[in-house]
């Protein structure tokens, strides 16, 4: 008996959390999709054939990074 899982056109290749975007740490500089380069807290998604990088902006934190307002 096969099920869906034995078939080959039913696996996926992409890494889990590939189809969306999603908060990941970078240590080395990436280029974003807007052209510069980021690091630390970012957005990541895999598009299909590479990893696309976006900025993270906190909303919750003030100018002074402390939270408050």
């Amino acid at each position: 008996m096969t099920t869906a899982s034995n078939h080959p056109e039913t696996w996926s290749s992409k890494p889990a959390g590939a189809e969306f975007w999603h908060p990941w740490t970078v240590i080395i500089p990436r280029r974003s999709i807007a052209g510069r380069l980021v690091r630390g807290r970012v957005w990541r998604r895999h598009d299909g054939r590479r990893w696309r990088y976006k900025e993270f902006v906190d909303n919750h934190q003030g100018r002074d990074g402390t939270g408050s307002q």
